[in-house]
């Protein structure tokens, strides 16, 4: 009987202990998820920003192109008038 009593204490304290570890690994976990969280976030943004540029470079791109056609344009001999 005291063996039974003894053990049953024993195992009231390893489950105290263990639910005690438990929760800082549960505290641990969460704040690792929260790091997690904040680099994805800041990840996103920095795409969208990134996504952003991009966009504005091709439409850079786009008026330095059509520019450079226009110039050219103008330096072709007019053409010959249609026989309509």
């Amino acid at each position: 009987m005291w063996k039974q009593l003894f053990e049953l204490l024993r195992g009231s304290l390893f489950l105290g202990r263990d639910a005690v570890e438990l929760r800082r690994e549960v505290t641990h976990l969460r704040e690792e998820m929260a790091e997690v969280q904040q680099a994805l976030n800041q990840m996103a943004h920095d795409f969208e920003h990134l996504a952003d540029r991009e966009k504005l470079e091709r439409e850079k791109l786009v008026l330095q192109l059509e520019n450079a056609l226009l110039r050219i344009e103008r330096r072709l001999p007019p053409g010959k008038p249609s026989k309509e």
